[in-house]
């Protein structure tokens, strides 16, 4: 064998040597980093939300993400199961007699992310940029009685109402926009209705990265002054598509899927029936309403509107629509919502030959030859408006469409965006329409004080009842009310009355749903239907 023959086989070998030694050092740098990951990953908890969670500013809304900001600020007091509302940033408060100013004493053992102290100056500096922009935050009711914010002591805060307003209590536990921002994230000119410089909260977790539109990661607040989070990490993947998160979490990429029409029922039901992974279904978050204008001719009887409710099947409606994941509502309200518990109406169950007599009774006859009532030469037709891109009420329009049109009622069902069948509820340009209420910690104030409100919807709704004057006045009276049994008998009086009037429908009650895979545990819904759920999960891997 030649010399340069035999160098060359050396120098062969040698590359060989070289790339397997590369493969080689790869594969363990490999193994390293899957080590790694697999290591990080027991301590992190990914799941998916359609939006990007927005700028992380505790004082305005949209894009921000309600349940990110929950995660990295908190509220004075915080809202729980059945309505209780508990000692949160502030160790406890009190409410003078004439319902007008508020004392609270703060925890003294909080701090900020950055390791600032939580006192009552900030909590008046957070207030007061909040006051700053009233219009923007009106619909808040105590917002507009504020009439002056004080600090007591470092430990005291104290906030003066122009009126007394009850539900300032409840109102605090809002996700936004009363939570609290630290100094560092103020901007120069204190006004956060323009932006923070970062998000400085006292929360149980801070935001490391986010890469808008892509994903976001916290990190647990190692010096959180509360209950310290099970996991370090959560992970937030944007993915906007409702089918790609379910293969996503098919695929094992997600730990968890979360929230109200996260995905469809039907995908819901398919994941359950696998067993593969856990589900969970919260308690009653709002209810699903049909309202219906009584200042139209048609609905302006009582009977026509009874008629109507006994004409469907609501039970089995809600159980085939909603794959029985919602159960059919009884009361416009939830019962697990504050004061209203004790609400006595009557039900009106399906009964179809009592819908017929009803609207006989009322004047609309069927004449011979034809599928539709009439009344002085009048047909009996009525429109349906609901939200195209909805398909439960989507599914719930076409069911009434064919029960009613078996009592001789013409519904005419229109598809509109979401946001046309807002502005055409406020503007009163609607006939029958789905709503649904607020929720906690919101309700039932909230969604009473939008019946009462002039420009909206409900305003029509009621136009036709007898007790109309003394309802609205009721409304009026009730968040100023200081006596608690007084309080209690006229939420009982108003929900009654509109729900025995007939102008509001009560469906069904909505509620979130949950999937997670087997390695997670310990899930459970907030109370509050924007708060986040991570603080006790646990995740083993």
């Amino acid at each position: 064998m030649s010399k340069r023959k035999n160098s060359k086989n050396v120098l062969f070998i040698s590359a060989i040597v070289l790339i397997l030694s590369t493969l080689l050092l790869g594969c363990t740098n490999e193994s390293k980093e899957n080590s790694t990951s697999n290591k990080d990953s027991k301590d992190m908890l990914t799941l998916a939300w359609p939006r990007d969670i927005g700028e992380m500013n505790p004082h305005v809304y949209n894009p921000s993400q309600l349940f990110a900001t929950s995660m990295i600020y908190e509220p004075l007091v915080s809202y729980q199961d059945g309505g209780k509302l508990k000692p949160h940033l502030a160790e406890s408060w009190e409410v003078s007699k004439d319902g007008k100013e508020y004392t609270f004493n703060l925890r003294q053992d909080v701090k900020f992310s950055d390791g600032t102290s939580f006192n009552a100056e900030i909590v008046k500096k957070n207030f007061d940029t909040i006051l700053k922009n009233v219009d923007l935050h009106s619909w808040l009711g105590f917002i507009t009685k504020v009439d002056r914010t004080e600090v007591i002591d470092q430990n005291t805060f104290k906030l003066t109402l122009k009126e007394p307003y009850y539900p300032t209590i409840q109102e605090l536990a809002v996700v936004r926009p009363v939570r609290f921002l630290g100094d560092a994230g103020f901007p120069k000119d204190g006004d956060t209705s323009k932006g923070v410089t970062k998000p400085v909260g006292t929360g149980p977790w801070v935001l490391e990265e986010h890469k808008a539109d892509e994903y976001a990661i916290f990190k647990r607040n190692e010096n959180y002054w509360g209950e310290l989070p099970k996991v370090k990490k959560i992970k937030v993947k944007i993915i906007p598509d409702a089918e790609t998160r379910v293969l996503a979490f098919e695929k094992g990429d997600l730990d968890l899927i979360y929230g109200e029409g996260a995905i469809s029922l039907d995908a819901f039901k398919q994941l359950e029936t696998t067993g593969n992974y856990e589900t969970s279904i919260s308690d009653p978050v709002a209810t699903r309403q049909l309202v219906m204008n009584t200042k139209k001719e048609q609905l302006s009887d009582l009977r026509v509107r009874q008629a109507l409710q006994y004409g469907f099947n609501k039970k089995a409606m809600v159980e085939g629509v909603t794959s029985g994941l919602e159960e059919k509502a009884d009361f416009i309200l939830p019962t697990n919502f504050p004061y209203t518990s004790d609400i006595d109406v009557t039900a009106i169950d399906y009964n179809v030959e009592k819908a017929k007599a009803l609207l006989d009774e009322a004047g609309w006859k069927l004449p011979k030859g034809k599928n539709v009532r009439e009344k002085d030469g009048k047909p009996l037709e009525i429109e349906l408006m609901y939200d195209s891109a909805e398909s439960i009420q989507k599914a719930m329009a076409e069911t009434l469409q064919s029960e009613w049109a078996a009592l001789g009622v013409k519904l005419n069902i229109v598809g509109v965006e979401l946001t046309v069948q807002i502005e055409r509820f406020k503007a009163n340009d609607f006939e029958l329409n789905f709503f649904s209420n607020y929720g906690a910690p919101y309700d039932p104030h909230t969604f009473v004080n939008v019946v009462g409100s002039e420009g909206f919807g409900f305003n029509e709704a009621i136009s036709s009842y007898p007790n109309r004057d003394e309802l609205l006045k009721q409304i009026a009276d009730v968040p100023g009310t200081t006596d608690e049994k007084e309080r209690q008998e006229l939420y009982s009086t108003i929900l009654e009355s509109l729900q025995d009037q007939g102008a509001i429908v009560p469906i069904s009650y909505i509620k979130k749903i949950a999937v997670y895979q087997k390695d997670v545990s310990d899930f459970t819904f907030p109370a509050n239907r924007d708060e986040h759920p991570f603080t006790g999960i646990s995740i083993e891997k």
